[in-house]
């Protein structure tokens, strides 16, 4: 019997769907995240009262269709946080999802119910997306492997917005292994691979929070670990106050435009959310053209300081996350000041467009997290090459 895992917005009874067998995914099941359109079927985007005031959609996502048109199985839509504006994984209305790597964490959202039931072995490919963190973080708290490609490199029609200028969608797996067959399938053909050949050479971020730092010893045992098959040429240290001041540079930006897609519909409808994200819109409500003008001013030595980190190497390496996901138990206070911290970590890619690739490789108190790969701008492929080469080496 299947584990009651309240990640499921929709399952179905019968195939209402059809697979297309023969494909490079066929066999493999699919679960997609209710955000995405599937013909005849609802879409909830983690609130009733949106579910309620929206028709039912006549059109599929196109990379849905292409994950069908590919042979993959639609088992089906899986729950997501409230317009997809949370980290957490936490539902008021629908639930939170269970963990099943860490039954007393928090499985991480927006991309909650896609990640808890491939780590939990009901689905292969679990579809979402990746504004803030998305895909990055519920990979890392359900020990997955998952890909935030560049921005705008996939089609993102017929799908709910959050951010229009941040959201991408990603995707999570068991397995490296068929992380690189789906993105064989979604990635555009034209994207670079990688031409070196040798050892990996790479740059380690070393971010520090309130004197923390987020980059530890068990960080630099995996280090060790990789033995020949990467070069480390040199490590970036980055200080809370510049880890800060990325946060809110994106956070600004992202507000803007989450009030600029949804509050038309948030003013007319006056939808119910949760307390936290109720508090979220608010502030992004208030939010000025002065203030988005002031982000748009700073984001730019943002990115060339991050442009930066690549010169010379192949990939930045960096960890996830501040670390395993926070308990399910774990005082506000608490979580708010993870959060600040997480989105540090989760702002570099966001706000200048680049792919970033979860390595499931660590674990602190029996819960999962990693690091990831962040690559330069369409390298893509480049680091799912690169992150089969660290895994091969390391196994």
């Amino acid at each position: 019997m299947p584990m009651d895992l309240r990640a499921y917005t929709w399952r179905p009874e019968k195939r209402v769907v059809p697979t297309v067998g023969g494909g490079p995914l066929s066999g493999l099941r699919l679960a997609v995240k209710d955000l995405f359109h599937i013909a005849g079927l609802p879409t909830g985007a983690g609130n009733p009262d949106w579910l309620a005031s929206h028709p039912l959609p006549t059109r599929t996502a196109p990379v849905v269709e292409q994950l069908l048109n590919a042979g993959a199985e639609l088992v089906g839509k899986t729950l997501t946080d409230e317009l997809a504006y949370s980290l957490n994984g936490q539902n008021i209305h629908y639930g939170t999802p269970m963990n099943p790597k860490a039954k007393n964490r928090l499985p991480g959202g927006s991309s909650s119910g896609s990640a808890v039931v491939v780590a939990a072995g009901e689905a292969d490919i679990g579809l979402g997306t990746d504004t803030g963190g998305s895909i990055r973080v519920p990979a890392s708290y359900n020990g997955l492997f998952g890909l935030r490609p560049t921005h705008g490199e996939l089609s993102l029609e017929e799908t709910v917005p959050l951010a229009p200028r941040f959201d991408t969608v990603g995707w999570m797996t068991n397995t490296l292994a068929l992380l690189r067959r789906v993105g064989e399938v979604l990635l555009p053909e034209d994207m670079p691979s990688r031409t070196a050949s040798g050892p990996i050479t790479l740059a380690v971020l070393v971010p520090e929070q309130g004197d923390q730092p987020l980059w530890r010893e068990e960080h630099d045992a995996w280090l060790q670990s990789l033995g020949t098959s990467a070069v480390i040429l040199r490590r970036i240290d980055v200080n809370g106050d510049w880890l800060n001041h990325a946060s809110e540079c994106f956070r600004t930006l992202q507000g803007r435009e989450i009030w600029r897609t949804h509050g038309r519909w948030i003013t007319e409808r006056k939808p119910v959310f949760a307390p936290d994200i109720q508090a979220r819109l608010q502030w992004s409500r208030g939010l000025t053209e002065a203030d988005e003008l002031a982000a748009e001013r700073d984001r730019a030595p943002l990115c060339a300081t991050i442009a930066r980190w690549f010169e010379g190497v192949e990939a930045v390496l960096m960890p996830t996350t501040p670390g395993p996901a926070p308990r399910l138990d774990a005082a506000s206070d608490r979580i708010a000041v993870y959060r600040s911290q997480l989105m540090g970590l989760t702002a570099p890619a966001g706000l200048c467009s680049l792919p970033q690739l979860h390595l499931p490789v660590l674990s602190r108190d029996g819960a999962p997290m990693g690091v990831s790969l962040l690559g330069a701008h369409r390298h893509d492929k480049v680091l799912l090459e690169l992150a089969h080469t660290l895994t091969e080496n390391h196994s």
